[in-house]
């Protein structure tokens, strides 16, 4: 991996990939979402917990099920969107790493300790979430990740009597981009790093 992506594929995973509230009515297939899967799930989190679950909002019924449980303000746009993804974290994740970290017991390390079990689960969710973003756009599909949404109604909805707790939502398809706000701002090197 000592070579660098090209311009055209920085472009496309970040310079000018945007958020997007409304998208064309082109579907996403499932076979573009396993897809989507199979690139994410190699990215790193922590003792290869990969905690976090998806749950990929498609069919009329399931949006009809979301939709109580997202902000007024988020509601149309999530309607509307071909998939909405529900990312969410197992909080008994370290069940599955006697398989994923199979050369040391793993899985004692965060039996009974609630604090790591939840620091561990939130915080590597959260990055496969992110991951899933750039699998997302290095498919040439676009994003539009949010809050805006009752997590409990989402978890006692679609993970009911489970140990998966909901993060946050990426609607996801073909952007529109002739809906796009300006882009907004970021910060500088400067104002946001330091070398030591």
């Amino acid at each position: 991996m000592s070579t660098a992506l090209t311009d055209a594929s920085f472009d496309q995973l970040f310079r000018n990939a945007r958020t997007h509230n409304h998208f064309s009515s082109r579907a996403v297939d499932d076979t573009t979402l396993n897809a989507l899967y199979d690139l994410l799930k190699w990215a790193p989190t922590s003792a290869n917990s990969s905690p976090a679950r998806f749950v990929f909002v498609k069919s009329e019924q399931a949006k009809q099920k979301l939709s109580p449980a997202v902000a007024e303000a988020n509601r149309a746009k999530t309607l509307a969107a071909p998939v909405t993804v529900i990312v969410a974290y197992d909080m008994a994740f370290y069940d599955k790493l006697p398989k994923l970290f199979p050369h040391t017991d793993a899985r004692s390390w965060f039996t009974g300790n609630d604090a790591l079990i939840q620091s561990t689960a939130f915080r590597n969710g959260t990055l496969q979430g992110g991951y899933l973003i750039l699998a997302a756009r290095a498919l040439g599909l676009d994003c539009g990740p949010m809050s805006g949404f009752d997590n409990s109604m989402v978890d006692n909805t679609f993970f009911a009597g489970s140990s998966i707790k909901s993060n946050f939502l990426i609607n996801l398809g073909y952007g529109d981009n002739q809906q796009l706000h300006p882009r907004g701002p970021r910060l500088a090197f400067e104002e946001a790093c330091r070398i030591e």
